[in-house]
C-alpha cells in the first residue's frame, strides 16, 4: 500500500467512525483519526490498524471550539499538505420530545453535530482547493431526512449538514473536490442501545439493523477515484426506510 492519501475522520474512535477508519486504512489511505475523550478507544483503533500494516496518526481535540479546531487543524496541513479526504462524523444526539427538551439538550447537539461540520471542514477547505483535488463526506442520518420523534434537535442538525453540504457541493465542484452526504439508519453502535429495537425493526423493510461496516463500504467508494462525479447527493444506508 502507498498510504499516498490521508483522510481525516472525526469521531473516529467508536461505532460508524471506527468501522470507516478500518476500512480505510486497509483501502490504503494514511488515516488521521480524530477523537475528543475517547482516548483509550482511539489508541486502541490505532493499534489495530497498524496490526495489519495500515498508517494511522491520532490527533485530539473538541470539535465545538472554534479557535481549537482551526488551530490543530491549520498547523497539521502546514506540515503535511492537504488532506485528500474528510469525514466529519463526530455527533451526538440527546433525544427528547420536544416540549420537555432544555436548552442543553438543544445547545449541545447542535453545537457538535452542525458547528462541529462547519468548523472542522472550514480550515481545511482552501488546502484541498489549491490542490484541487478531494473528498468531503458528511454524515448525517435518516433523521435529518425523515425527521423522528423525540429528535427534533438531532433531525434539525443533520438536517442542517445535508442541505450545507448541498450547497458546498456546488461550490467546490470545479475544484475537483466532491462533497456527498451519507445519512444511515438504524445502525448496530452505542447510540441505539437504548432504542426498544421490537419498536424500529417492524419499520425497516429488511427487518434488520445495519451494521458499522456497511456504511463504512459507502465511504471507502465515495473516497475513491471511481466516484469522482459523484458530487451533492445523500445516500441513504437504512434497510429501505426512506
Amino acid at each position: 500500500m502507498a498510504f499516498e492519501k490521508k483522510v481525516l475522520i472525526t469521531g473516529a474512535s467508536g461505532g460508524i467512525g471506527r468501522a470507516c477508519a478500518i476500512a480505510c486504512a486497509k483501502a490504503g489511505y494514511a488515516l488521521v483519526a480524530h477523537y475528543n475523550h475517547g482516548k483509550e478507544k482511539a489508541e486502541s483503533l490505532k493499534a489495530e490498524i497498524e496490526s495489519f500494516g495500515g498508517v494511522c496518526e491520532l490527533l485530539q481535540f473538541d470539535v465545538t471550539d472554534r479557535a481549537e479546531c482551526a488551530k490543530k487543524l491549520e498547523d497539521w496541513s502546514e506540515k503535511n499538505g492537504a488532506f485528500w479526504g474528510i469525514i466529519s462524523n463526530a455527533g451526538i444526539c440527546r433525544d427528547n420530545a420536544f416540549p420537555a427538551l432544555s436548552d442543553e439538550e438543544w445547545d449541545s447537539v447542535i453545537d457538535t453535530n452542525l458547528n462541529g461540520f462547519y468548523n472542522v471542514i472550514k480550515p481545511l477547505v482552501m488546502p484541498m482547493c489549491r490542490k484541487r483535488q478531494g473528498r468531503i463526506i458528511a454524515m448525517a442520518s435518516i433523521s435529518g431526512v425523515i425527521g423522528n420523534r423525540g429528535q427534533t434537535n438531532y433531525s434539525a442538525a443533520k438536517g442542517a449538514i445535508i442541505a450545507a453540504s448541498k450547497a458546498l457541493a456546488v461550490e467546490l465542484a470545479g475544484r475537483k473536490i466532491t462533497v456527498n452526504v451519507i445519512a444511515p439508519g438504524f445502525i448496530e453502535t452505542d447510540m441505539i442501545k437504548d432504542v426498544p429495537q421490537d419498536q424500529v425493526l417492524p419499520l425497516i423493510p429488511m427487518k434488520r439493523a445495519g451494521l458499522p461496516e456497511e456504511v463504512a463500504s459507502l465511504a471507502v467508494y465515495l473516497l475513491s477515484d471511481g466516484a469522482s462525479y459523484i458530487t451533492r447527493q445523500v445516500i441513504g444506508v437504512n434497510g429501505g426506510m426512506a
